[in-house]
């Protein structure tokens, strides 16, 4: 898939959930060399990926990360965002090293419960004037 982020690192996050949207806040601001580009799922530019990809099917409860043509999904999308990031962040690349299948239910989980723990906007995350750049 080529996109205008080419040298980039993709981003889909649901735009309405709250906990979404602070991570999306704190990579933005421990990515120093701007490597991520960032696009809700629900945007029209996150449904063109989307179908790009063929992933049709709705993944609102899934951050993706795409990196060249490789697609990450749940706790590998976590787990890549991750090991880019500097700082404290890091140490939780340690989780990695636990079988996917338990790193996925645990995102699942937290996933399936997240509007009820940190609560839904009613848009999607509009970016900050010196953020816009870093929004597809």
């Amino acid at each position: 898939m080529k996109t205008e982020a080419d040298n980039s690192h993709i981003i889909l996050f649901d735009g309405v959930c709250n906990f979404c949207n602070y991570w999306i806040g704190f990579i933005i601001k421990h990515d120093k060399e701007s490597i991520f580009k960032f696009a809700p799922l629900q945007s029209e530019k996150g449904k063109q990926i989307l179908n790009k990809l063929n992933l049709n099917e709705i993944l609102y409860d899934s951050i993706i990360m795409i990196s060249k043509d490789t697609v990450h999904k749940k706790s590998s999308a976590v787990f890549e965002i991750i090991k880019h990031l500097k700082g404290f962040i890091r140490i939780f690349i340690l989780f990695k090293y636990l079988p996917q299948a338990l790193t996925d239910f645990i995102y699942d989980v937290l996933a399936k419960s997240r509007y009820n723990l940190f609560g839904k906007r009613k848009n999607c995350r509009i970016p900050a004037s010196d953020e816009i750049e870093r929004f597809l």
